[in-house]
């Protein structure tokens, strides 16, 4: 155990400091961490309580709304300030995990934009934690390489303006003390960040639950912005609508950010395991196979072209969604089939008014910038684009209805093999992994698990046919023993388990 002190901003770190390391760990920067945590550590805890709460009055019967006491905010004509030069246009947005050769590849493919994620994507054991910090570093002063022995990986021309995710409010970070308690995630994440790049303070918000969320991530860049002496509204952040309470709160969200938001992104996948985690009591939203779970149904297309509605009425950019297909260099015929959906996909988005979309692969960068360029043109985003077409409300964001769904043992089997996979490559350190020709993150697994919790306690399906469904897809070797014990866990106790990604943290270091 070491530790790094200042005078009365300790902060105690469980892990050794070593190399590169000793960069990003300074006392000048966990100092300002330690800032950060004891100025806003209570409120994230208060606000994390209230979710409690709320979940039990879900439990209880009430259903989502749009809030009343915000009415005014929704109705009255506003807008968020303006997004800087860099931020204008993000047609193609690709994501992933923090570590060099992804960096490096991620910036280099020609996307407008890299979200370099240290939440789903990424499994947060110490060295990957503070490996990607050094990698952004270098990032950002265009100094990054990396050379395996057999290629050298090195930064091109014209690369992809760098923005960062931290980890949700719901994240600790258990190998930084502040008078003995872990660190928020978010906090260590967006902290050692921004202090060590803040020439390029440009940031994406996940897990965000309603707008008192928001107002706290408001104050903490304001507070950054003065200790760094940063001008008001330096720092920029895109916000993920990934859960269905931040569905009713868009625009209070973009209003408590006026001065630093720059958009809303539609978080698919994550969204979908809030509509199962949130609505878990109620039998008439048991949801069917995941397949079956396409951005045409209603109730998602209803999510998505509200988002696009609020954004481009306050002035903001609408992000799509992701494409998570990874092509394959040996099987022309699954990359026509699945290129073609990618396709398909990205049409529907910039058809609607998204500014831009998600992908999660180099290779899928041509075909998306050919989809977004052919409505854009020379035109950086849609925003002056308005959807005065689009009437949502609460009853189509809740009717989760799905013509023809069906809940079968093929879409369990589905559930627990990927689910399984996902967790093992996770508690080896790989948070982004690939599985059937898709680049799966931390959001499908909850989708898998929680709808396996869901069909159980409803009824679908019993505990012991999940049991001996894990038993047949459990692979051997690695780390698989550990991942099946954790995701029957994670899948099956009651009750429901928040994220999964809090008990298997206890598994990783």
């Amino acid at each position: 155990m070491s530790a790094i002190t200042g005078t009365s901003s300790a902060v105690e770190l469980r892990s050794p400091v070593e190399g590169r390391a000793t960069e990003i760990l300074t006392p000048e920067a966990l100092a300002f961490v330690a800032s950060l945590q004891r100025e806003f550590g209570s409120e994230r805890t208060r606000l994390l309580a209230a979710r409690v709460g709320r979940q039990a009055e879900l439990d209880a019967g009430a259903l989502p709304d749009f809030v009343d006491e915000t009415r005014d905010i929704r109705e009255n004509d506003w807008r968020v300030t303006p997004a800087p030069p860099e931020l204008q246009d993000r047609r193609v947005e690709i994501t992933g995990p923090v570590d060099r050769k992804m960096v490096i590849n991620a910036l280099n493919s020609g996307a407008r934009v890299f979200m370099a994620d240290f939440e789903d994507a990424n499994s947060p054991t110490w060295q990957n934690s503070v490996d990607g910090h050094v990698n952004l570093k270098d990032a950002n002063e265009g100094t990054i390489s990396l050379d395996t022995g057999e290629k050298r990986y090195e930064l091109g021309e014209n690369p992809a303006v760098l923005v960062v995710r931290p980890r949700g409010w719901h994240l600790p970070e258990k190998h930084a003390l502040v008078d003995g308690e872990p660190v928020s995630g978010s906090l260590f994440d967006f902290g050692l960040y921004v202090f060590h790049n803040r020439e390029r303070p440009w940031f994406y918000i996940p897990k965000l639950e309603n707008h008192r969320e928001a107002r706290l991530w408001n104050q903490v860049f304001d507070y950054a912005e003065d200790e760094l002496g940063l001008a008001r509204g330096s720092i920029k952040a895109t916000v993920l609508i990934e859960t269905v309470l931040a569905a009713f709160e868009m625009d209070e969200i973009l209003y408590e950010l006026r001065e630093h938001i720059v958009g809303l992104n539609a978080g698919r996948w994550d969204y979908l395991f809030s509509l199962i985690k949130k609505l878990r009591s109620r039998p008439e939203f048991v949801l069917p196979d995941r397949a079956q779970l396409t951005m045409t149904t209603p109730f998602m297309r209803a999510y998505t072209e509200l988002l696009v509605k609020t954004c481009h009425r306050r002035g903001a950019h609408a992000m799509g969604g992701m494409a998570a297909f990874i092509p394959s260099r040996r099987d022309p015929e699954v990359n026509e089939t699945a290129l073609a959906k990618v396709r398909e996909d990205k049409v529907r988005e910039a058809g609607d008014g998204f500014d831009g979309t998600w992908i999660a692969h180099p290779d899928l960068v041509a075909v998306a910038t050919d989809v977004f360029d052919g409505v854009l043109g020379d035109a950086p985003n849609q925003v002056g684009r308005q959807r005065d077409d689009v009437d949502v409300g609460a009853s189509d964001l809740l009717d989760l209805r799905v013509e023809g769904g069906e809940i079968t043992e093929a879409g369990l089997r589905t559930n627990v093999s990927v689910g399984v996979r996902y967790l093992e490559s996770w508690l080896r350190g790989v948070g982004a992994a690939a599985i059937d020709n898709l680049m799966e993150d931390a959001a499908t697994a909850e989708i898998s698990r929680s709808q396996i919790w869901q069909w159980v306690h409803h009824g679908e399906i019993t505990a012991e046919r999940a049991r001996e469904v894990l038993d047949a897809e459990l692979p051997e070797g690695g780390r698989f023993p550990e991942a099946g014990d954790l995701f029957e866990r994670v899948a099956l106790a009651d009750p429901f388990v928040e994220f999964l990604t809090l008990p298997a943290y206890d598994y990783i270091d």
